[in-house]
């Protein structure tokens, strides 16, 4: 009786946190930048997956960015905005980056990554909703007590590749509470890449309070009839390795053949 409660108790580990072969390609990818990341890459039809650093690719981070996948279908589900042309109003602070200082609408917020913006929705949203979003969506782990404007940025709300592609999974596929008009619209502001062979749809994060600080890429692609699902996080070392997120995820498919 011990041995099957064990190997029952195995198997469940095992399902919420699947371990798959490190991929050489990908692995080479890292080390000829120095880098110390993971990058999880997901056919939605296949489920045939790559990863390297399987261990990495199931730890938390903090979301940072990322979280305004999510945040922007909260907010237009919420009615927290009416949608993507809809204005955010500046209160004329200087921010440290320039393209913040200005009105914005919910597409150049989401482009821009603007910070006050999804804090001013996150005002409107409000502390129960996010709860029962994140828990309806399975997203990460939330620690309480929270920052209503800060618990993506600060680290309360942490998530991990792995659980970042599973995510992407039920957003393409439709599966998670939100409606038709918050799916559409995402889809437009998160269009990053299009080419005749291929489009990209992905946001940036980048956790500057963590130490290390963390840089994420995550998204998915439609190629050759195949939608991959994405998530890469890396070890910052300086502001210089920004850069990278988008340049080694789209290494990362092109090495697998996904894109050109």
């Amino acid at each position: 009786m011990i041995k099957i409660c064990l190997a029952a108790l195995l198997l469940a580990v095992s399902a919420a946190h699947p371990a798959y072969a490190e991929d050489p390609v990908l692995a080479k990818l890292f080390a000829e930048q120095g880098l110390e990341g993971s990058v999880v890459i997901s056919s939605v039809r296949t489920g045939r997956t790559f990863v390297h650093n399987d261990a990495r690719a199931n730890r938390r981070l903090p979301v940072a960015s990322t979280f305004k996948i999510l945040n922007t279908l909260i907010a237009l589900q919420e009615r927290a905005i009416a949608g993507k042309d809809d204005t955010l109003h500046w209160d004329g602070q200087i921010r440290d980056v320039p393209d913040w200082n200005r009105d914005q609408t919910l597409a150049s917020a989401f482009k821009v990554s603007c910070v006050w913006c999804y804090q001013d929705l996150a005002r409107r949203v409000g502390a129960d909703a996010y709860r029962r979003y994140l828990r309806q969506t399975e997203y990460g782990e939330l620690r309480e007590p929270f920052g209503l404007t800060e618990f993506w940025l600060d680290g309360s709300l942490r998530i991990s590749a792995a659980e970042q592609v599973e995510f992407l999974r039920k957003l393409v596929r439709r599966s998670l509470p939100f409606d038709e008009f918050a799916y559409d619209t995402l889809r437009e502001i998160m269009l990053a890449e299009q080419t005749p062979d291929y489009a990209l749809w992905a946001k940036t994060g980048w956790a500057a309070r963590a130490d290390p600080q963390v840089g994420w890429y995550v998204g998915y692609v439609e190629s050759r009839g195949e939608v991959w699902l994405f998530a890469l996080n890396i070890d910052l070392r300086g502001k210089d390795d920004l850069a990278l997120r988008p340049k080694l995820a789209r290494a990362a498919l092109a090495a697998k053949g996904i894109i050109d």
